[in-house]
């Protein structure tokens, strides 16, 4: 029976990953292992491991008190520490792992090491502003099988030296989150969120990023300026927050989330909101508003304006519906403003994915339960013709 190991750190990426859990679960073919790491056991951040309705395999806690680089670098040995042990207990045949997160590395460096070969999710995309670029490529250098989400992606990962048969163009994991579950109604949301939503709503998720000069907190005090603003225009507006993640400063972020939410009662703010409340409530804003992959991966599908600020998704691929903006407050409320225009709303009702119409986690599964893991460790470079 080939054991299939899936590893997470995030609410967001255990979102993605999922449907694919459940389908490995389900096939009696298969045994799925689950670690749950990072974010998902933090008191901080929620404790997302509840989220996980499959049995947890291991639980390895690798979180300091702390989101500084000396913080985040410990927390990437502690990592490797206790990684190492859970693949000596679980033996997994093949670890599967998504995106680019730093405790992912951790997780993947180790298992090279371990003689584990690894299947990498949505690899081959670019992130310009933030460090998780050069940590997704390294991931892809140590990993065995890619799954991308577009064909540009897939030239991406083959360009890194990847042989073209381990390269699959399979579409975007968050379109099949959408459709794995019953996304709940006005009433039903209003419910769950304890909150009611206004005329006109925004869901905002806004993280560090890493490789800019500017501090988050001067880039987020733009947003904030720029939501006051909008408050004051609108007679009924509603401002949803979910906080950030566990990078370089994400605390700073948190604690302005929470003092802007103190003074305006039509704000909330969630540590998670799981991804039931999260994709429900995409269904009924006027736009996303941050830097979040979501914005890009999940929100076209609903066929709802992004409001993408800064460079912590440059050089991805984006549909129509988003709408790239500087990360300074008359920027953002001029996006805001085009996002809810007459305009705009002609642009979404025929926006287009490109990240395919689902089926993603299909394909994944049907590799991983077939392809042949014999002689996957010994990769050759693979070169492409090019002239200098």
């Amino acid at each position: 029976m080939r054991k299939i190991c899936i590893i997470t750190g995030t609410r967001a990426e255990w979102g993605l990953l999922a449907p694919l859990a459940h389908k490995i679960h389900n096939d009696q073919n298969l045994e799925l292992q689950i670690i749950a790491t990072g974010m998902h056991l933090s008191t901080e951040f929620g404790l997302t491991y509840r989220d996980i309705t499959l049995p947890i395999n291991k639980k390895c806690e690798i979180l300091l008190s702390s989101d500084t680089p000396i913080g985040l670098c410990k927390a990437m040995g502690l990592a490797q520490i206790s990684i190492c042990e859970a693949y000596e207990e679980l033996k997994p045949d093949i670890i599967v792992v998504l995106g680019d997160r730093y405790e992912i590395f951790a997780c993947v460096a180790s298992a090279m090491i371990c003689r584990i070969p690894v299947a990498h999710l949505h690899g081959g995309e670019t992130t310009e502003g933030v460090i998780d670029e050069a940590i997704r490529h390294s991931i892809t250098k140590m990993s065995h099988l890619h799954f991308v989400a577009t064909e540009l992606y897939r030239k991406r990962v083959i360009q890194l030296g990847e042989n073209p048969s381990h390269v699959f163009n399979v579409g975007g994991f968050g379109v099949d989150a959408i459709t794995s579950i019953k996304l709940l109604d006005k009433p039903s949301l209003e419910s769950a969120l304890n909150f009611a939503l206004r005329e006109k709503n925004f869901l905002i998720t806004f993280h560090p990023v890493t490789l800019e000069n500017a501090t988050a907190q001067a880039q987020f005090k733009e947003l904030l300026n720029a939501l006051e603003i909008l408050n004051k225009t609108y007679t009924s507006i509603g401002f949803i927050f979910t906080k950030a993640n566990a990078d370089t400063n994400g605390r700073i972020i948190n604690d302005m989330i929470d003092e802007f939410v103190q003074l305006h009662t039509n704000a909330i703010a969630f540590i998670s909101m799981g991804q039931l409340r999260y994709l429900s409530t995409m269904n009924f804003v006027n736009a996303v508003i941050g830097n979040s992959s979501s914005g890009l991966g999940e929100a076209p599908s609903f066929k709802v304006a992004t409001i993408n600020i800064g460079d912590r998704q440059k050089g991805r691929i984006k549909a129509n519906s988003v709408i790239d903006c500087e990360p300074k407050s008359d920027e953002i409320i001029k996006s805001c403003e085009y996002a809810m225009s007459k305009e705009f709303q002609v642009i979404l009702q025929n926006v287009k994915h490109p990240y395919g119409d689902g089926g993603a986690t299909d394909k994944t599964y049907k590799t991983l339960k077939t392809y042949p893991l014999e002689g996957l460790l010994k990769k050759s470079f693979y070169d492409i013709d090019f002239q200098i």
